[in-house]
């Protein structure tokens, strides 16, 4: 009868190893590509802002990119960690929660020195309705190019591995969106930029069970 271990060397024998960095070559390149006919779409279907020479000098522009990338980092190292066979949640996704937490305690001030009239146009915007299904639409090829990376990996927790790719993908799709939103609310961006995100990680959590199955 054979043992584990046998078994484990039968399985092993024909793998090539991961070359060093192998993993995040990889990730790189395939959220590169992915991110490339992202922007692609976004201009075709959506444009970039005519006024984003301005835009850039304000400071809501970059607390709102900030906000987005800064998920989009936090999310990589997660989905990084989780492409591994056997690995837990990582310590990175405690990152996750400051942009998060920032970014509320600004919105909280927006609200305070806003007029209680003002509440309900600076939570919705115009674009409300619109923006988080076009963050998740922007995230597919983001997170295709993940799934095509992942085809060399091995992750043995797939729903966590694909919830960790569809947030890493909903997090830049939401950042190259800022170059078409016009919205500068911190509420807004808290909300239905987050909403966008979160449809995609759910996303990831659905299909990762079934595609990154190894």
């Amino acid at each position: 009868m054979r043992t584990t271990e046998d078994l484990i060397e039968t399985l092993a024998k024909d793998v090539r190893p991961m070359p060093r960095h192998g993993i995040e070559r990889r990730m790189f390149l395939g959220m590169l590509v992915g991110g490339a006919t992202a922007l692609l779409l976004l201009t075709l279907l959506y444009g970039i802002r005519s006024d984003l020479n301005l835009a850039l000098r304000d400071s809501s522009f970059w607390v709102r990119w900030i906000y987005t990338a800064s998920l989009g980092v936090g999310a990589i190292l997660v989905t990084r960690h989780l492409a591994r066979p056997g690995s837990e949640p990582s310590r990175w996704i405690w990152f996750l929660a400051v942009p998060v937490l920032l970014l509320m305690g600004i919105g909280i001030t927006e609200l305070a020195h806003a007029s209680p009239s003002e509440w309900l146009s600076l939570w919705l915007g115009r674009y409300w309705e619109v923006c988080p299904g076009r963050i998740l639409l922007l995230s597919i090829p983001i997170f295709l190019g993940l799934l095509w990376a992942f085809r060399r990996f091995a992750p043995t927790r797939l729903s966590a591995a694909g919830a960790a790719a569809g947030l890493t993908a909903g997090a830049w799709s939401a950042t190259l969106y800022c170059l078409h939103c016009p919205e500068v609310s911190a509420i807004f961006v808290l909300t239905w930029f987050s909403l966008g995100i979160a449809l995609a990680t759910a996303a990831g959590v659905l299909l990762g069970r079934h595609l990154l199955r190894w």
